[in-house]
């Protein structure tokens, strides 16, 4: 399944199962190697040692985005660790290969109106047939908490019912990306939208067991794929759909569900700011709210330019490739 071609294929081989041992995911690591592994077949009359210059090649040679190129090198470099550690290497030929500069990532903010525009035709796209219509108002209330309150993706499909608490109007969200829980409270619509929910779901199905809080079916939770093919087109409906597009060193990001958590976080930002308030007074508490381990990455908005200036400067950069 993990055949490799070049000389260094068995290496290779045992290294991904090497990985795995340790619970490493290696679907990625497997493409990056298989990558490497082409391009060293293809050389001919290649020393068993490979030097320095071999990767320096590598680098220059990839006919690939400078982030995938970069991507390739840290595998690669990981690899060759292993082999000084096996002792089949006495120093690792590409850890003083240094990676290609990162491009400037411009990621696609939403307006508030935009965000307004994409949950109505959502909502729009609720079907009526009582076979379909708790799961698609399941898919539309984990939209809300999306645009709402900022939410990752995973957040509002793993939550449980009793991680709602109506007295408080919080909802308890547990074990996140960085393995923390944190408590948010959720504004008055929110609330109205989840209490709505819940009360046409007991009415329509009872309570049959099911533990989620967003019922994929009468006892299992939504799943990630019927979000991301809503949001899809949802997206193409209101006139959003566009590619990524790199130009030079810059990457214009397309919309993707992450999106509207960077919305999130920089049109609140921009709220304060038409407040007369300081956003950066506000980034302890937006911190808290969005669950980031470190201020740093909730400081990183600040640095975000809103949707109108991205489209400024998309279409201004577009005009000076020509």
């Amino acid at each position: 399944m993990n055949a490799f071609n070049s000389f260094l294929a068995k290496q290779l081989t045992d290294y991904l199962a090497y990985r795995q041992s340790l619970g490493f995911a290696i679907k990625t690591l497997s493409s990056h190697l298989r990558t490497f592994d082409r391009y060293l077949a293809k050389r001919e009359n290649e020393p068993v040692l490979l030097p320095p210059l071999f990767f320096l090649e590598l680098r220059a040679d990839l006919n690939v985005e400078a982030r995938t190129i970069d991507q390739v090198l840290s595998t690669v470099r990981a690899f060759f660790g292993y082999l000084v550690r096996c002792g089949t290497y006495t120093t690792n030929p590409v850890k003083g290969i240094p990676l290609l500069p990162k491009n400037e990532i411009i990621p696609f903010i939403f307006t508030d109106e935009q965000v307004d525009q994409l949950l109505l035709t959502v909502c729009k796209a609720i079907r009526k047939d009582s076979k379909y219509f708790i799961k698609d108002l399941s898919v539309y209330l984990a939209f809300v908490l999306l645009v709402r309150c900022g939410m990752r993706i995973s957040e509002p499909l793993r939550l449980l019912k009793h991680h709602y608490r109506h007295s408080e109007r919080t909802l308890y969200i547990e074990k996140t990306k960085f393995k923390k829980d944190r408590l948010i409270p959720i504004p008055k619509t929110v609330d109205k939208h989840v209490r709505n929910y819940l009360n046409v779901r007991d009415k329509i199905w009872g309570d049959h067991h099911n533990p989620y809080l967003l019922a994929g079916s009468r006892h299992g939770g939504l799943g990630y794929e019927r979000i991301r093919q809503v949001f899809r087109q949802a997206v193409k409906t209101i006139g959003l759909d566009q590619p990524r597009r790199v130009i030079g060193h810059t990457n214009f990001s397309a919309p993707t569900i992450h999106s509207l958590r960077h919305s999130f976080a920089v049109n609140t930002l921009l709220r304060i700011k038409a407040r007369k308030g300081s956003p950066q007074y506000a980034l302890p508490v937006l911190a808290t709210y969005m669950g980031h381990v470190e201020y740093r990455y909730t400081a990183n908005y600040l640095k975000m330019i809103d949707a109108d200036q991205r489209q400024h400067l998309l279409d201004f950069v577009r005009t000076r490739k020509r």
